[in-house]
C-alpha cells in the first residue's frame, strides 16, 4: 500500500501546468485578493509563503478574543462546548485543551485513495487564507506551523472520501490537522513517512491545539475548492485544446471555415463563443494550407453541427468555468469557519459560512460544461470514421475490412462520454442527515469537485482520441496541406503516434497522447499564437 502510494504523489495529476516556469517564487498571504495564478504557485510548490504584517495584527486580535471568552462564564461553541450535536455540552475548563485534540482525531476518518499532493497543498494554503482574515480565532504559532509544512514540503495523506460538505470537509481537513498535532502520515520531500518523523526532521514542534483552534482548522470548504480550482485551471487548458482538436477535424473533414466568421459571432454576444471562434479562425487561416483552398467551390454550404457549432457549444462551457472560477476564487478569499470571531466588536457568533452550497453547485456546473466538451468531440470523432460523411476510407484505414482502424478508439470515446452522464448527475441536489439530524441539510460538495475531476480525466482521453482521428484524415488527404499552426500540432502527435496504415493496438498513442493533453504541452507548438498565458488566465478571472 505505500509503495502505491509514492507512485501516486509521482503521477499527482496537477503537478505540472503549462508556463510554470513563470510562477512566482514567493506568495505573500494577506486574507484577500488571492488569485488563481498564486493559488496554482503554492499548490506546485513553485512558491514559498509569508504572511502580511496587516493580517498578523488581525490574527492576535482575534485569539485574544477567543482567550478572553474561554476564560470567561459564558458559553461558546466549539470552545468550551461540544460539537454538532452536542453542542449543548458544557466542558470544564481543565478540559479545553483534550476537547479540541479529540477533536481532531475523532473526526480523521476519511476513506478512498489519497489526494493529489497539489491538491492537500492547496487547501493549507486556503486554510492560512481564511484564518489570516482574523475571524477564526487561531494562534499565530499554528498559522506559522501551517506555513512551515508548505515552506519545508510537509504534505500530509488525506483520504479523498468522507465529506458531506458541510459543516466544511471535516473529514479531510482533520486528517490535515492531525499531522499539525504530530500523528498521522505524511509526504516528506515525496516520501510517505509518520508525522512526527517529518516534524522532527523538520524542527518543528507538533502543535498544542488551544481553545477552537481543533474547530478552526476542520471547519470549512478548503478541500472542495482546492480540487475545484486545480480542476477549473485545468479546464481551461481543455478548453483550448478543444478548439484545436474542433479546428484539426474542420480541416480533416474539408468543412467550410464560413461559419467561423467574425460578423457571425459579433452578432450573439457570448464572450466564450466570440473567443473560440477567433482561435479556430487563426488556427485554420494562419499560414492556410491548400486543404482549406482545395475546397472553396465545392457545393458544401454547411457542416454537420458538431463542426459548424463547435464555438457556440465550446463558447458557453468556457463561459461557464469562467463563472466557476469567479466563484470559487470569492470562496477562496471568504471566511468559513463556524463559529466567527469578531474582535472589534468582542462577539463570537455561530452561524454556517461552512456549507458549501455555492461551491457545489459551481462544480456541477463546470462538470457539465466539460462533459459537452467530450460530447461534441465524440460527434466530430464519428463524422470522421463515417466514409459517407468523411469521404475518406471507412474508419479511416485503408483496405478497410480486413483493417478495423478507428473503429473501436470511437467505442472508447463513446463509453467515456457515456460515464459522463453519470457523473454529471449533480451532487447539490441530494443531501443526507448527519450528527443526530442536527446537520440536516448539506451541500455535497467533496463529491461535485471528485466527479468533476474524473469528467476532465475523461476529457482528455476523448480529445486524444479525436485528434489521433483527426491527424490521420489530414494524412489521407496528402498532397493536400493543412495550416501552419495545426502542421505544427499534427508533427507533434506524429512524434508519438506514426501514422495508422494498419491494425494496431492504439492504446499506448491514445494514453501519450491524453497526457500530452493533461500536462497541458500539447498546446505548447502554438503557444505564440494562442497569446494566452497563466498570467492572462489569471487576469480574466482575478476579483
Amino acid at each position: 500500500m505505500i509503495g502505491l502510494m509514492q507512485s501516486e504523489i509521482q503521477n499527482d495529476p496537477f503537478s505540472v501546468f503549462t508556463e510554470i516556469e513563470k510562477f512566482p517564487k514567493s506568495v505573500e498571504l494577506s486574507g484577500e485578493n488571492l488569485s488563481l495564478f498564486d493559488f496554482l504557485s503554492i499548490s506546485t510548490g513553485v512558491a514559498k509563503v509569508t504572511l502580511s504584517q496587516a493580517s498578523m495584527k488581525r490574527v492576535l486580535a482575534a485569539r485574544k478574543c477567543v482567550e478572553d471568552k474561554s476564560n470567561s462564564d459564558g458559553q461558546y461553541y466549539g470552545i468550551n462546548t461540544g460539537f454538532g450535536a452536542l453542542a449543548k455540552v458544557s466542558i470544564a475548563r481543565e478540559h479545553l485543551q483534550q476537547l479540541q485534540i479529540n477533536l481532531i482525531r475523532s473526526h480523521a476518518c476519511g476513506v478512498g485513495t489519497p489526494l493529489p499532493p497539489s491538491v492537500v497543498r492547496g487547501v493549507l494554503a486556503l486554510r492560512i487564507q481564511t484564518m489570516i482574515r482574523g475571524h477564526s480565532g487561531i494562534d499565530p504559532a499554528t498559522i506559522e506551523l501551517m506555513c512551515s509544512f508548505l515552506n519545508k514540503n510537509i504534505v500530509p495523506l488525506v483520504p479523498s472520501k468522507g465529506s458531506v460538505g458541510a459543516s466544511g470537509d471535516l473529514a479531510p481537513l482533520a486528517h490535515i490537522a492531525l499531522a499539525l498535532i504530530g500523528e498521522g502520515k505524511v509526504y516528506f520531500n515525496g516520501e510517505l513517512t509518520e508525522a512526527s518523523i517529518a516534524l522532527q526532521s523538520s524542527a518543528l514542534k507538533a502543535l498544542q491545539p488551544g481553545p477552537k483552534e481543533g474547530l478552526s482548522l476542520i471547519n470549512g470548504t478548503q478541500v472542495m475548492t482546492s480540487l475545484g480550482l486545480l480542476s477549473l485551471a485545468k479546464a481551461k487548458e481543455l478548453l483550448l485544446t478543444a478548439d484545436v482538436c474542433a479546428s484539426l477535424t474542420l480541416e480533416g473533414m474539408r468543412g467550410t471555415a464560413t461559419a467561423l466568421n467574425e460578423k457571425i459571432h459579433g452578432a450573439r454576444l457570448h464572450i466564450g463563443q466570440s473567443k473560440s471562434a477567433e482561435l479556430m479562425r487563426k488556427l485554420i487561416q494562419t499560414g492556410s494550407g491548400t486543404i482549406l483552398s482545395s475546397h472553396s467551390s465545392c457545393e458544401k454550404v454547411q457542416d454537420p453541427y458538431s463542426i459548424r457549432c463547435a464555438p457556440q457549444v465550446h463558447g458557453a462551457s468556457r463561459d461557464c468555468i469562467d463563472f466557476a472560477l469567479q466563484t470559487l476564487l470569492r470562496e477562496a478569499n471568504s471566511s468559513t469557519d463556524n463559529p466567527l470571531v469578531f474582535a472589534e466588536t468582542s462577539e463570537i457568533l455561530s452561524g454556517g459560512n461552512f456549507h458549501g452550497q455555492p461551491v457545489a453547485m459551481a462544480l456541477d456546473f463546470a462538470a457539465i460544461a466539460m462533459a459537452e466538451i467530450c460530447s461534441i468531440s465524440e460527434r466530430r470523432t464519428d463524422k470522421l470514421i463515417t466514409s459517407s460523411q468523411s469521404n475518406l476510407p471507412a474508419f479511416l484505414v485503408h483496405d478497410s475490412g480486413l483493417n478495423s482502424g478507428f473503429m473501436i478508439p470511437h467505442v472508447v470515446a463513446a463509453a467515456l462520454v457515456s460515464e459522463n452522464k453519470i457523473l454529471c448527475h449533480p451532487a447539490c441536489i441530494d443531501s443526507i442527515p448527519t450528527s443526530a439530524q442536527q446537520e440536516d441539510h448539506v451541500s455535497m460538495g467533496m463529491t461535485s469537485a471528485l466527479k468533476f475531476s474524473q469528467v476532465l480525466t475523461n476529457c482528455s482521453h476523448v480529445l486524444a482520441i479525436e485528434t489521433l482521428a483527426a491527424c490521420q484524415a489530414i494524412d489521407l488527404l496528402s498532397p493536400l496541406t493543412t495550416s501552419i499552426p495545426l502542421k505544427a500540432i499534427h508533427s507533434c502527435v506524429r512524434s508519438l503516434s506514426p501514422f495508422y496504415s494498419n491494425d494496431r493496438s492504439l492504446q499506448n498513442d491514445i494514453t501519450g497522447i491524453s497526457k500530452l493533453i493533461a500536462t497541458g504541452n500539447f498546446l505548447k507548438p502554438i503557444e505564440d499564437l494562442l497569446l494566452i498565458s497563466k498570467a492572462d488566465l489569471d487576469a480574466q478571472v482575478r476579483l
